[in-house]
């Protein structure tokens, strides 16, 4: 997105019109910005600057008599060009490591759920964790195990540790003997790959594979033959924590009964969150989307703000959703350094 070209002052007036507007939610007039900020010069001279402002749209009013709001691309404008990539202040950093620093035990989901919950008490809007992408991951073994005359357990351990269990339907009780030389056998084929090479390749890896004992034969037939579908969970898959949607019922955007439903009815859509924060993969330091940035009706009045933490070579995202008036500099230096925090705590 190109930004509009602004003068010293317009830009110090945008800036004014944005703080004032995030701390009181109400539109911020010239006579205002010129009491509480040191702009050095009159109410006249900012109005005619807001006007100007306006023009170029990076503000808006509501009703002709009206104080100014922040667009969309204000806070755009305000994020690429005018924001101070501050530091975290010690008294949250300190409350995220107490948060994080108990759930080494709990591994990954464990870490996810407490960064979301803790995202939201700190910032006042819903944060959010996602696991990391298993499509490209390395799987390292696999392993059967019987559970019953009719269900085989498949076990897989994918790089940084992170394990998946598949149940696999059998016709009748496979011995364990059986089950280790399958197991075996698939390891020698698939281990090492990532996880959509070996979906994507499935048949011609195992097809030419035989077996004396017939057991094994058949249990290999059902890799064979349905397991592209057993390795669906990979593609599919990205777990998605929510902290407390609480924090933004404070917020006066979700005063109205109406605003409330919708935001409640979008912390039940996990694939529409799981597809908008699947496409912020791959990206350095904090990622910030605002309004119809997103593509998504659904998200069009509020702003996600991310960072990608690391699982040894995977990636997962943590950050908030929140509506885009929005305190950006707090929030994204706390989103920040809770995702190096997560990356240094990941088993």
């Amino acid at each position: 997105m190109t930004l509009p070209t602004l003068t010293e002052r317009e830009r110090a007036v945008l800036a004014a019109v944005i703080d004032s507007f995030v701390r009181t939610a109400a539109p911020a007039g010239s006579r205002r910005i010129g009491k509480e900020y040191a702009l050095g010069v009159s109410p006249a001279t900012i109005r005619n600057t807001m006007a100007d402002l306006e023009s170029k749209g990076l503000l808006t009013h509501p009703y002709t008599s009206a104080g100014r709001l922040p667009t969309d691309l204000a806070y755009r404008y305000y994020v690429d060009a005018l924001m101070r990539w501050g530091s975290i202040r010690k008294r949250d950093q300190a409350k995220i490591e107490r948060e994080l620093g108990d759930a080494d035990a709990g591994g990954v989901e464990d870490l996810m759920g407490k960064a979301a919950r803790v995202l939201s008490l700190l910032t006042g809007e819903l944060g959010l964790a996602v696991g990391p992408t298993l499509a490209t991951a390395t799987l390292e073994r696999l392993e059967l195990v019987p559970l019953s005359s009719e269900k085989v357990l498949l076990v897989f351990t994918i790089e940084s540790g992170v394990v998946r269990t598949v149940y696999v339907d059998v016709t009748t009780r496979v011995p364990r003997e059986t089950l280790q030389a399958v197991s075996q056998a698939l390891n020698e084929r698939l281990a090492g790959s990532a996880i959509s090479e070996i979906q994507a390749t499935l048949r011609e890896r195992l097809g030419d594979l035989s077996f004396s004992n017939r057991g094994a034969e058949e249990l290999m037939n059902i890799f064979v033959h349905s397991g592209p579908d057993i390795f669906e969970w990979a593609r599919r898959e990205r777990e998605i924590h929510l902290g407390s949607a609480a924090a933004l019922t404070e917020q006066p955007e979700f005063t109205t009964s109406a605003r409330l439903r919708e935001l409640l009815l979008l912390t039940e859509r996990r694939e529409l969150l799981a597809s908008v924060l699947g496409e912020r993969g791959g990206s350095d330091g904090p990622h910030v989307t605002i309004g119809a940035e997103h593509g998504q009706p659904e998200l069009e009045d509020l702003t996600i703000v991310t960072a990608n933490y690391a699982v040894g070579s995977l990636q997962g995202t943590v950050g908030v959703i929140g509506p885009t008036r929005m305190p950006y500099d707090k929030v994204v230096s706390i989103v920040d350094w809770t995702s190096d925090l997560l990356t240094r705590l990941m088993p």
